[in-house]
């Protein structure tokens, strides 16, 4: 059973309160809160357990090794990896998806290749690729997102050829909140020869992921976005293709035999994970995905596609409002306007009835263009909001209206 009132009680920020209101957190998106049990988590081993890891002969590093190493299992068992080695910890997404970018990419891309990516995506995974494009000379193609926020499919087969080396493109827009095929994505461009990397930051919340079952070759997540903590996030790569990538960053922890004249590099992932590691966040980040795995991935996604559906229809009821993306195949992301009331304005209202929301591009900013805005308001789902919530910020966009 989904306890809704327990979930709450879990995550101690929402016992304080925002303005003397209460606090209404629509911003998951752009980070989600902690659960007491990740907070509770990290404290412990920063005040009672704490050492570095891999090269202490000493029982708390001993400890704390096996402590990180087992949050690699705990991330392997998330995704359902074949195996831990597939799994590197990096600093957040955005740095999982240029480590793909600045080793596999510098190393097999050409400049008779092509490389495709759509309308939607996240900033991270649009602007590495324009900067390895101006260094390389391949082609970047860029299919289509419909007007109702949906995948293109026809323009993307139009697109993909046998000259498509790596399609990268994200699970779920963090602008439209469309879910896109990513396992029809990934079959097709494989009949190609291409590799495909899954930009999974908001999938990842909202959805179970099975890398075995979609056979993608790259996924991106992050760690503050999973109720965990920043500073860590997850590249999964099959093993086959870490091995045959250069590392990203050199130092200790990375190497195998070094001399004055030359150095070997060690297997991955530690290849990957050059220098002291995010000890805490990391085993920060295992407690969190144990939380979810704990509650049921799929138990979450069944009552925040509930959720999502009682927003949508709620929101589109209000007068003046267009929304960015309305294709049935969503989760719970909204990004709109108000028809007469800058989004900024929106924002510094809705913030005094204690509602947060995000303001700006996201960035996204091409797709926020595309779809004719420069600037929208966006309200997104976790999974301890509630119809309350919902509720709230209808009736204080409601307010706003008033106003102007």
């Amino acid at each position: 059973m989904f306890d809704i009132k327990k979930i709450r009680n879990d995550f101690p920020i929402f016992k304080i309160s925002v303005n003397s209101k209460p606090n209404t957190f629509l911003d998951t998106a752009a980070s989600a809160q902690k659960p007491q049990c990740v907070i509770d988590k990290m404290m412990k081993v920063y005040s009672q357990e704490y050492a570095n890891v891999h090269r202490g002969s000493y029982l708390l590093s001993e400890e704390i090794t096996s402590a990180y190493e087992n949050a690699r299992d705990i991330v392997k068992k998330f995704i359902n990896a074949e195996k831990k080695e597939d799994i590197v910890f990096t600093r957040n997404a955005t740095e999982a998806i240029n480590l793909v970018a600045f080793t596999w990419g510098r190393k097999f891309l050409t400049k008779i290749d092509e490389v495709i990516i759509s309308e939607a995506e996240h900033h991270a995974n649009l602007v590495p690729w324009q900067v390895l494009r101006d260094e390389i000379g391949f082609e970047l193609k860029i299919c289509r997102i419909n007007d109702d926020g949906s995948f293109d499919w026809d323009d993307f087969c139009s697109k993909l050829s046998g000259k498509t080396k790596l399609v990268a493109i994200t699970g779920l827009s963090n602008v439209l909140g469309t879910v896109f095929p990513i396992k029809e994505i990934i079959a097709s461009a494989h009949r190609k020869g291409a590799k495909v990397l899954i930009d999974a930051c908001q999938l990842a919340v909202h959805q179970k992921i099975d890398v075995q079952d979609l056979d993608c070759d790259f996924l991106a997540f992050s760690g503050h976005k999973t109720y965990g903590p920043t500073g860590i996030g997850v590249l999964y790569a099959k093993y086959d293709i870490l091995s045959a990538m250069p590392p990203y960053q050199y130092g200790g922890d990375m190497v195998n035999v070094v001399t004055y004249t030359s150095t070997t590099f060690d297997e991955p992932p530690a290849r990957f994970e050059a220098g002291t590691p995010a000890i805490v966040q990391a085993i920060g980040l295992g407690e969190a995905l144990s939380y979810l795995m704990n509650l049921g991935m799929k138990n979450i996604e069944k009552y925040e596609n509930e959720l999502s559906d009682y927003a949508f229809e709620r929101l589109q009821k209000i007068k003046g409002l267009k929304m960015l993306g309305t294709h049935q195949s969503r989760s719970g992301i909204y990004s709109f306007v108000i028809e007469g009331i800058h989004p900024q304005d929106l924002a510094f209202i809705l913030n005094k009835e204690g509602v947060a929301v995000r303001v700006g591009h996201h960035c996204a900013a091409p797709l926020v263009r595309r779809m004719g805005f420069e600037s929208v308001i966006r309200a997104s789902l976790g999974l301890y909001n509630t119809e309350e919530d919902i509720d709230i910020l209808c009736k204080s966009l409601e307010k706003a209206r008033t106003f102007f």
